[in-house]
């Protein structure tokens, strides 16, 4: 349970074994989430793999659009393009009356984006039922498909594999 603490050479080595020994099988598309920044996990896969694209996830807060911008320049400076933003938890909606509060702020990502000449693929509420469902393993695409939760999801998956198609 103790946090792992690598760096440099044990992070490469690390991902090294994770993309090129594990069997993975055919693959249309391998997502990898990674801690926000720009440090030796990013660095090493952009250097060490093919990368096609990546999806920026940011909330709209100003310190987490801060990190977003550092992480989108690094990978535009190596030439992975930058398929996009996702505003994460953008609002939470009261499950009474539908008000939306913005509790990190509003449209930070957006600005981002057009600061940035970049798109915005997304914007996922903070939400109970995604939250529930990621925890329980089923994630809300998959345990409640038609929810217009996983609707936000399937059309930022549209938008990214229509980028990557072109």
């Amino acid at each position: 349970k103790a946090p792992i603490v690598w760096r440099g050479l044990m992070v490469m080595s690390a991902i090294e074994k994770l993309l090129r020994q594990v069997a993975w099988g055919p693959l249309d598309y391998l997502v990898v989430d990674m801690p926000p920044g720009t440090g030796d996990t990013q660095l090493s896969i952009s250097q060490n793999i093919p990368v096609s694209g990546v999806v920026v996830v940011t909330t709209p807060q100003e310190i987490a659009l801060i990190d977003a911008r550092k992480g989108a320049e690094m990978f535009l400076k190596v030439n992975v393009p930058v398929l996009g933003l996702v505003q994460n938890m953008s609002h939470l909606s009261c499950p009474s009356c539908g008000h939306e509060s913005h509790i990190f702020g509003k449209d930070g990502a957006y600005e981002l984006a057009q600061e940035m000449a970049l798109d915005i693929l997304g914007d996922v509420p903070l939400d109970i039922e995604i939250r529930e469902s990621s925890d329980n393993g089923q994630p809300i695409v998959v345990s409640n498909a038609t929810s217009p939760q996983a609707l936000v999801y399937k059309d930022m998956a549209k938008k990214i594999i229509q980028k990557l198609t072109v």
